[in-house]
């Protein structure tokens, strides 16, 4: 008996963050995209046969993209997502920089200087928060 290919991998849901601009009002927002990850098994299930074990050797770990179109948070507008890949296989997005450092070579190639990470200071507290409490007993 074949193997259906849903026998050979563990499914895993997750969002990736992604940012489009929508095409009716030209603004750019961050969303959250739904994608299966499909990861190969240890090892062949049980009572396969040379078929399937020949698409286990050649299986690998790939990402399957669910959604189609999102909507604008803008102007509330359906459109497709502007991309041609709905599955990326584990090969392609392992190596890819992410965003901060996308902006960090542009900002560099184009002669910009590099915008310093602002220090994490937490502003002062209130003086209604810090002082002792009177009157409460």
């Amino acid at each position: 008996m074949a193997l259906d290919e849903r026998d050979l991998f563990t499914e895993k849901p997750e969002i990736r963050p992604v940012r489009y601009q929508c095409i009716r009002c030209r603004r750019t927002a961050e969303y959250g995209i739904r994608w299966i990850r499909r990861s190969k098994k240890a090892r062949l299930p049980a009572g396969a046969s040379e078929e399937d074990r020949a698409k286990f050797a050649k299986a690998r770990n790939y990402l399957l993209r669910l959604d189609d179109q999102v909507t604008c948070k803008a102007c509330g507008k359906r459109f497709e997502i502007p991309s041609q890949h709905s599955l990326m296989i584990a090969d392609q997005f392992a190596g890819l920089p992410n965003e901060e450092e996308l902006e960090r070579e542009i900002s560099a190639a184009s002669g910009d200087p590099a915008p310093e990470p602002a220090p994490d200071v937490k502003p002062a507290l209130p003086a209604r928060f810090t002082r002792k409490s009177t009157g409460w007993k």
